[in-house]
């Protein structure tokens, strides 16, 4: 009976003990954490004081003017046949410029995307399909070399040369001005980035819903602050451009090394590499944030996963290849702003294991409360540095929700402002299923050296959306 009784607080005793490191363990990167996004945040401050992050907007009229030269848009499509057809035919029409050409790259063994992009391109000379030999998916830097191939092609048969490159994925809807200012900002750049905006999807409010909050903090925020710092911006692989020369440049030395064109097939986050490869050299980067003359953001809109095995396989792929492959393969520049992005970039895994202990150390306190409450264990003191690592914790946290409700609240409304602070938990599980899921990934690719495109099918488009909702508001005003 004794030893039954020492075992047992023995055992207590143990959890006392695993409780209190996994509270100081995630107190201290919480404060970690906090003082790197307070950087971020009075430097953005400070930005908005000075007039430095302001938000221009265009004249009346902009966007259908002649672009300065000839633009090619590289979009790679794998099981996309519900979106891409929606995506070319809105494409065109916001983009009327007949110096554009549409570059969609197919796979042999999907012949429904072939079939739907040949229907929608059926009467538009503006667009190429381009199909691959291999059996996709590939990777999706494969598709884009492909594309590249097929574009160069073009352009020494026609002996034309386009001037402007720009990367679209096969579910985006275009802003009708964004061509014509990528197109502007590249006579002084050699890549720019427009930001990108998640679309309200009504029946997912939590799941589709916190990648409006994660991209309205960080495209309003965070990619504000990095450009104005002068550091290396990364590609978003949608609403981006680039000069036709530098990715030119690029295609060249990589050939120099048996590589078939200026994307890299072995990377997960081909453009993210791209973008900060651009970056550093040439005439480097700007992010550009603009409003049209009606007020609305100049941004790449599109539905991202609403499902939470769908979000955790997405972030999986940006967490792989930005964490993992990026460490391997780019390293670390000597440039002080660029070491803090690339940490904050290649935050991933570490953020999920500290949410993990987190969230672990909620159930051991809800034990532990409830043991008290019996008169089974006493709650142990907390020591000062640790009481004022907790209290930084809180009111790190309370400052944090409302940044990131203040800047939902600003693209999106009240209300998504309100929903974006109760969906913080909600971000915070994709985010350790993706980092647990990112790393077995990792060690995998280690062992046999391949990556595959692990695709995000879609299966309904903005532009379709958008017709629908206002043939439904003209049906009601007409009853």
């Amino acid at each position: 009976m004794m030893g039954a009784t020492t075992a047992a607080w023995t055992a207590l005793d143990w959890l006392l003990l695993v409780e209190r490191e996994l509270l100081a363990f995630a107190a201290f990167w919480f404060c970690i954490g906090l003082l790197d996004e307070l950087a971020v945040d009075f430097a953005w401050i400070g930005l908005k004081l000075t007039g430095k992050a302001r938000t221009p907007r265009l004249p009346v009229g902009y966007g259908a003017e002649p672009l300065s030269g000839r633009a090619a848009v590289l979009i790679p499509a794998f099981r996309e046949s519900q979106v891409i057809g929606a995506t070319i035919t809105h494409m065109l029409k916001a983009w009327p410029q007949r110096e554009l050409t549409i570059y969609v790259g197919c796979y042999r063994n999907d012949a429904a995307t072939l079939t739907a992009a040949m229907v929608a391109a059926s009467s538009y000379p503006r667009v190429r399909l381009v199909t691959l030999a291999a059996a996709g998916p590939t990777t999706k830097a494969d598709c884009l070399n492909r594309l590249y191939r097929a574009m160069a092609a073009d352009e020494a048969r026609l002996a034309r040369r386009y001037a402007t490159i720009v990367l679209h994925d096969a579910e985006d809807m275009v802003h009708p001005c964004a061509l014509q200012v990528i197109d502007a900002a590249l006579v002084l750049r050699d890549f720019v980035q427009l930001p990108v905006r998640p679309e309200q999807q009504p029946h997912s409010r939590w799941i589709a819903g916190h990648y409006s909050d994660e991209f309205a903090e960080s495209h309003a925020k965070g990619l504000v602050v990095r450009g104005a710092l002068g550091g290396a911006l990364p590609a978003a692989g949608v609403g981006c451009g680039f000069s036709r020369a530098a990715l030119g440049d690029l295609a060249d030395r990589r050939a120099a090394d048996g590589e078939a064109g200026p994307f890299a097939p072995e990377c997960l986050t081909e453009d993210y590499e791209l973008g900060l490869v651009m970056s550093s050299e040439g005439r480097g980067s700007a992010f550009l944030r603009l409003r049209d003359d009606a007020g609305a953001l100049v941004a790449t809109r599109s539905y991202f996963p609403n499902r939470l095995d769908a979000a955790v396989r997405q972030k999986t792929r940006w967490v792989h290849g930005i964490a993992f492959q990026g460490w391997d393969r780019m390293g670390w520049s000597l440039h002080p702003v660029d070491v803090w992005m690339a940490l904050r970039d290649r935050r991933g895994p570490l953020t999920a294991l500290v949410l993990a202990s987190a969230y672990l150390l909620l159930a051991l306190d809800a034990v532990l409360l409830v043991l008290h409450a019996l008169g089974k264990v006493d709650v142990l003191p907390l020591s000062q540095p640790l009481r004022w690592m907790l209290l930084a914790s809180f009111g790190g946290f309370v400052w944090r929700a409302a940044s990131r409700a203040l800047f939902t609240t600003r693209e999106y409304g009240w209300r998504e402002g309100v929903l974006s602070v109760l969906r913080i938990p909600v971000a915070n599980v994709i985010a350790i299923m993706a980092g647990r899921r990112a790393m077995t990934a990792y060690f995998r690719s280690l062992q046999d050296g391949t990556v595959v495109w692990d695709k995000t099918v879609h299966d309904a488009h903005p532009a379709t959306a958008s017709l629908g909702r206002a043939a439904a508001a003209l049906q009601a005003v007409q009853a």
